[in-house]
């Protein structure tokens, strides 16, 4: 049994003590996280998703900062700026949220090009240039960037490269009637989502074991069968008459990456073909672009991902 799963099996109770249902969700959360990527969370407000990077950051011994987008909003207000001090006539660095463990950028594609820029080195080069010097960021470092996907007044749409810098595109949707029935008598009960101090949530992970959690994970072995199939899956994708754009090799490496943490996840140290389909919607969903002629069809991405995953054999 892994230092992993033993966590994780942790880190669902005490999760469930302040969100209610989104397992699904919650655990390709914490998929990325180990894995050292970076989620793009789409769902309409009010479905818990500032609250599950709050609980994320508690339940890691993380420091949180949250930011929220602006048509306005500069790279300077979230990498940090010089500032000049008058009393000893020198510059000084102010921080920016940036400089944090996780970040939570709100509704992300209100953010303007330059900015949305600026989030990107951060989040591939783990690093920001301020006036041309390069400072190194937090260990861990995550993104987990929101934005609704029924709004469109007012908003950049993410260009392609950075949505490719996502390790993970998570659909949050509606909660089913029982769920939001116990979300209504837990409020109704006094709780307060602002007020996780009360909650009783326990840090299950201290940073000191993260080394060795990411080592268990490199340490999962992948049969050659199932290296071909997720390559099989990428050629798939860039054949597909579905697609205008299939996946990259940052895909298939994705793949990987998640796969081997799901297994780890789930207490094994192998990869199973499942380990591949069950992140294979997450890692695809926001990389490739549907035909015009299969949008009008009422297809999604995920239905074309989908359909890939069905004629592709796996291995035995």
């Amino acid at each position: 049994m892994t230092l992993l799963y033993q966590r994780y099996q942790k880190i669902r109770s005490e999760a469930a003590k302040v969100i209610v249902g989104q397992e699904e969700v919650i655990e390709q959360v914490f998929i990325a996280f180990f894995s050292g990527g970076h989620v793009l969370l789409e769902g309409v407000p009010g479905t818990a998703k500032t609250l599950l990077a709050k609980t994320l950051a508690r339940l890691i011994e993380a420091d949180f900062n949250r930011v929220q987008f602006t048509p306005d909003l500069m790279p300077s207000d979230i990498v940090g700026t010089n500032v000049f001090d008058m009393k000893s006539g020198h510059f000084h660095l102010k921080k920016g949220p940036i400089f944090t463990n996780i970040l939570l950028g709100d509704e992300i594609n209100r953010a303007p090009a330059k900015t949305q820029a600026a989030l990107l080195e951060a989040m591939e080069e783990k690093q920001v240039t301020i006036d041309g010097v390069r400072f190194g960021l937090n260990d861990p470092f995550m993104v987990l960037a929101t934005q609704n996907p029924v709004e469109y007044e007012g908003t950049y749409p993410l260009p392609e490269a950075q949505l490719d810098r996502f390790m993970f595109k998570i659909l949050v949707d509606y909660p089913p009637h029982e769920v939001e029935r116990e979300v209504l008598l837990r409020y109704h009960r006094g709780f307060d989502a602002r007020a996780l101090d009360i909650s009783g949530i326990q840090s299950v992970i201290s940073p000191a074991e993260l080394p060795a959690i990411r080592d268990e994970i490199r340490s999962v072995t992948v049969e050659d069968g199932v290296l071909d199939y997720i390559i099989k899956i990428a050629a798939a994708s860039r054949r597909s008459r579905d697609l205008l754009l299939g996946g990259s090799p940052r895909a298939s490496i994705t793949l990987l990456l998640t796969a081997k943490t799901h297994a780890a996840l789930q207490g094994r140290d192998f990869v199973t073909p499942d380990d591949v389909k069950i992140v294979a919607l997450p890692t695809y969903r926001h990389r490739i672009i549907l035909r015009p002629e299969a949008e009008i069809e009422g297809m999604t991405p995920d239905d074309a991902v989908r359909r890939i995953l069905a004629g592709v054999e796996a291995p035995r």
